[in-house]
């Protein structure tokens, strides 16, 4: 759904919701019955977080440019897992 503005003569712009490229030429205003004109305004593509823009733009640029792996990575120093407790370095280890 699409926001659409029109533009009332006596109460100023008046916003309606429709779907995409089914908007009517005019609509009532709520507040006076009159019939407004639609009016052309630019798209708000920006009114995004700066997240979700950001997101967007990285999964644009690896659609066509992935990046490339060239090696497994490295292996940790020491095995991870939970710390271990005082009591089990006194048992013996395999």
């Amino acid at each position: 759904m699409a926001l659409y503005v029109y533009r009332c003569g006596a109460d100023g712009p008046v916003e309606e919701r429709h779907p995409i490229g089914s908007a009517p030429a005019t609509a009532r205003c709520p507040t006076c019955g009159e019939q407004s004109p639609r009016v052309i305004t630019a798209p708000m593509l920006g009114l995004a977080d700066r997240g979700r823009v950001a997101l967007i733009d990285r999964t644009t640029a690896t659609a066509h440019e992935p990046q490339v792996v060239s090696a497994p990575p490295p292996r940790p120093l020491r095995p991870g897992g939970p710390p271990l407790h005082p009591a089990t370095r006194s048992l013996p280890r395999p």
